[in-house]
């Protein structure tokens, strides 16, 4: 069960100037399979969706044509996690060499495309949803390490991923399956498909962020006395640590309400901590009683650490917040 400290709300939730850093883009890697692209190849609406049957495209059409992409997310970070992967596309084919039927331009471009991935926990909770388009071309400087291809904009984002930027790219690590725009979508578990691996480069608009209270992080053992030199945390035992930025719950709470006594707010992305670089165990990650954007997340202390300083970090939809430094015994 969740305790609670004893410390005014107003001493843990007010955060200080030397916590208001920003974080570094944190990377998100989405896997997705099942994906089908399904090629507008017939004008005939009455034909869309109809056919039951596997399809095969085997001419693909130069440039001035569109598609809709569905695929299944798998995992998040490694993590199982369930969702929607959906894009559409326009076929572009543009060309730096002169060829009939189509584009001339500067650059190469294959197709300009527009994807939504909603995220939801392996429990099928939801936890966001990500937005972002741009040409499927060569890569531009900055992208995430792994994408091979697309300079996709992240143009932002609902839920824990409100109001993000950032840029993307994607790698087929299988062959896609390109269909009829006629084949039935809802055989496409049945008939199979590709798999895809989204590299996210997020820049939060907020983001976990642990509070100082007396000048130090708001990290507190059993009895809510913080964790100090003098009172060092040990391995194995639970600490809570005190945070803003951690994103809706379930039950929700109105955008700048306070959360409630009962029945608590969980948080509803997945939460991690990490010591000295280490996964801590999560126990609980609820919205603090009476608080506005205020967390309390309960943790047991990993095994096996070095005496001395150990750095603490809080995550929250795989958004990491700036590390804060404890003594460890």
């Amino acid at each position: 069960m969740t305790k609670f400290s004893t410390l005014s709300i107003a001493t843990l939730f007010l955060t200080s100037l030397g916590m208001a850093q920003v974080p570094l883009p944190s990377v998100i890697v989405i896997d997705v399979e099942n994906y089908v692209e399904y090629l507008e190849d017939t004008s005939d609406p009455l034909k869309r969706g109809s056919d039951p049957n596997l399809t095969v495209v085997r001419v693909l059409p130069n440039t001035f044509v569109e598609s809709d992409h569905l695929g299944d997310i798998v995992s998040v970070n490694g993590q199982p996690a369930k969702g929607l992967a959906f894009g559409s596309a326009r076929v572009i084919g543009a060309t730096t060499v002169p060829t009939p039927g189509r584009p001339l331009a500067d650059v190469t471009v294959s197709t300009f495309r527009t994807y939504y991935f909603q995220i939801l926990s392996a429990e099928g909770a939801a936890i966001g949803t990500i937005y972002c388009s741009g040409p499927h071309g060569a890569l531009p400087p900055g992208s995430p390490a792994g994408a091979t291809a697309g300079e996709y904009a992240i143009t932002g984002g609902t839920g824990v991923f409100q109001g993000v930027r950032g840029q993307a790219g994607l790698t087929p690590t299988l062959a896609g399956r390109i269909a009829s725009a006629s084949e039935d979508p809802s055989r496409r578990r049945v008939h199979s498909g590709g798999r895809r691996r989204i590299f996210l480069s997020i820049h939060p608009m907020t983001y976990p962020q642990i509070l100082l209270a007396n000048g130090l992080p708001t990290i507190t053992h059993a009895d809510f006395k913080q964790v100090t030199a003098a009172a060092p945390a040990v391995a194995g035992e639970i600490l809570s640590v005190f945070a803003s930025g951690m994103g809706p719950t379930r039950p929700g709470v109105e955008p700048g309400a306070p959360f409630p006594q009962s029945p608590l707010a969980t948080v509803s992305s997945p939460v991690q901590v990490t010591v000295g670089g280490r996964a801590a165990e999560v126990l609980s990650a609820v919205g603090f009683p009476g608080a506005v954007d205020g967390y309390q997340v309960n943790f047991r202390m990993p095994e096996g650490l070095p005496r001395g300083s150990a750095q603490v970090r809080v995550s929250s939809a795989w958004i990491g917040g700036v590390p804060v430094t404890i003594t460890v015994q």
